[in-house]
């Protein structure tokens, strides 16, 4: 490890614990702060998070957050009914900047979604997390409020896989790292960083292009250091994350996804076919034979929200 990044994690990681709500509350001093959760499918999971940010971040006694938003991106099941009865603004992706078709991803949800939030900090929370924990949104927008020399947090925590400790994670253990070690060093200190829990200025935001699919938290990570540099970055401990796991098939199309942002980055090229081809068992033939599906690797990236016109009209109205 460079000696610049153990110095970082000397600096710049830290516990929720290590700033009680008290400081937090008393540090905010008229900032504001959105919290977001992209949706799709995820009536299960969803109500419980909502309630839980309402309760111990949005009240008389902790009003730590200003703004709640859930993005739906076309659920089919209760996803928008089961937010809105919880508490939280729904707003559907499809509304948001309709002059420009959305496409599918979760970057897709996060990058309109500053269209339609006002904070100065803006905090990313996946809507798929089970025993959710208001340290979750705490914890990562605690360096935000307190530390004006950090544009950009994020979650770090254990993510066991089932009943097996630290086994979560898979992409992250096989693509992201090994990627940002050779590629980016100065990332290696990062312990989750494909993680879907983090925070950052909207004043950065605005200026970072966002990959439309799975590449989107490697893609705002490369991009922040570029940007603002190492030290302006930070992760907080938050504990456990426990959430639905993907399939090993959907894996495979969300490394192929983050293997084409990092490439995009490194070359500013294209890849020169951008398909992935797996492989399933054809239980139609009695098993005796696989057949191959391909699916498209996104190759899709959102500009910075600054040069949308209707952003900038808005940020002047």
């Amino acid at each position: 490890m460079l000696e610049e990044v153990e110095r970082w994690l000397a600096r710049r990681s830290w516990s929720v614990a290590d700033r009680p709500m008290e400081q937090l509350l008393t540090a905010k001093r008229g900032a504001t702060v959105s919290v977001v959760l992209p949706a799709l499918n995820e009536e299960a999971t969803v109500g419980d998070i909502v309630s839980v940010i309402r309760r111990e971040l949005m009240s008389e006694a902790t009003p730590l957050v200003d703004e709640l938003v859930v993005i739906d991106s076309g659920s089919t099941d209760r996803t928008a009914e089961v937010a809105a009865a919880a508490g939280a603004r729904v707003v559907a992706r499809d509304a948001i900047l309709p002059r420009l078709p959305a496409v599918p991803g979760k970057g897709e949800v996060l990058w309109r979604s500053l269209m339609v939030t006002h904070g100065d900090i803006v905090c990313f929370v996946d809507a798929d997390l089970r025993d959710f924990s208001a340290d979750f949104v705490s914890g990562i927008v605690g360096p935000l409020l307190t530390d004006p020399d950090v544009d950009f947090v994020k979650a770090m925590y254990d993510r066991p896989l089932g009943d097996a400790p630290g086994q979560g994670g898979r992409v992250t253990e096989l693509v992201a790292r090994p990627l940002l070690n050779l590629h980016w060093p100065q990332l290696a200190g990062f312990v989750q960083p494909l993680g879907g829990e983090y925070a950052a200025r909207r004043s950065l935001l605005e200026r970072l292009p966002f990959p439309v699919g799975y590449g989107v938290e490697l893609g705002l990570l490369v991009d922040a250091l570029h940007t603002v540099g190492l030290d302006a970055l930070a992760q907080v401990d938050v504990g456990v994350r426990k959430h639905r796991h993907q399939d090993g098939q959907a894996l495979g199309r969300m490394a192929a996804a983050i293997y084409r942002t990092a490439q995009l980055r490194l070359s500013r090229g294209h890849l020169v076919r951008p398909w992935l081809t797996q492989f399933e068992r054809d239980e139609t033939d009695g098993g005796k034979g696989f057949t191959p599906r391909t699916y498209a690797v996104d190759t899709e990236e959102r500009p910075p929200m600054a040069d949308i016109v209707e952003y900038a009209h808005r940020r002047v109205a």
